[in-house]
């Protein structure tokens, strides 16, 4: 049998290590029931999108091959701003494919024209501003800058991100988004950056975590007078 002394130590350790982390227990279970509970096409904003975007077609255009004639390509897409077609070339330079010259980047007026082939029409517009940079835990910090940050009188702060330099229509930011943001950053316990998974804090957490419930197995079988029973039996 376990010493008494050891028994009274092993369970302030149990005692102390689940007081500590308990609060962590606790926002890893929520944020799980959170996760397990949600749809992810509503977190993601589905809802606010139109369900079919149609994409333009153009026609008389001159190809590539002659307006870029030199000019080394890794990808090209076909861009609709303003209803006027231009070539994406290597994701950053935008062509006038009937010129061949290189486009400025796109105005508040396009980002607001280009936003509206994918909301909702029923949605309407409360603001526009540009943003060229983003902090660890913004809600588009892992989106292309600059970008026009959209705004929508939505009660769930509705906002959309459409990137300046390549004309994306890149994401839909609103309240269900950012409570799943934060929970998941109490998920990974990534306190700096939110997505980093295999962060120090959490891999000492969980360890700790991996303790205290082995700890709690070797109390039970410590004090269970089952088990005494048992130890007698076979002495």
């Amino acid at each position: 049998m376990v010493k008494r002394k050891t028994a009274f130590k092993l369970r302030q350790a149990h005692r102390y290590l689940g007081l500590f982390i308990g609060i962590q227990f606790i926002m890893w279970t929520i944020s799980g029931m959170y996760f397990s509970w949600t749809d992810l096409d509503e977190i993601h904003g589905d809802h606010f999108r139109k369900e079919v975007v149609k994409p333009a077609t153009f026609s008389n255009l001159s190809g590539p091959g002659q307006i870029l004639s030199g000019t080394p390509v890794n990808s090209l897409e076909l861009k609709d701003i303003g209803g006027r077609a231009f070539y994406l070339v290597n994701g950053e330079n935008l062509i006038d494919p009937k010129t061949g010259k290189e486009r400025p980047d796109i105005t508040p007026e396009e980002a607001l024209r280009i936003a509206g082939q994918h909301m909702r029409e029923d949605l309407e517009v409360s603001g526009i501003e540009l943003i060229e940079e983003t902090g660890k835990h913004h809600e588009y910090r892992s989106g292309a800058l600059p970008a026009y940050v959209i705004s929508y009188k939505e009660p769930s702060d509705l906002k959309a991100y459409v990137s300046v330099q390549d004309a994306a229509f890149n994401s839909v930011r609103h309240r269900d988004w950012r409570w799943f943001d934060f929970l998941w950053m109490t998920h990974t316990m990534d306190y700096e950056g939110r997505d980093d998974f295999n962060n120090l804090v959490l891999r000492i957490f969980s360890l700790m975590g991996l303790i205290t419930v082995l700890s709690g197995f070797v109390l039970w079988y410590i004090s269970s007078p089952s088990m005494r029973k048992l130890q007698k039996r076979f002495k």
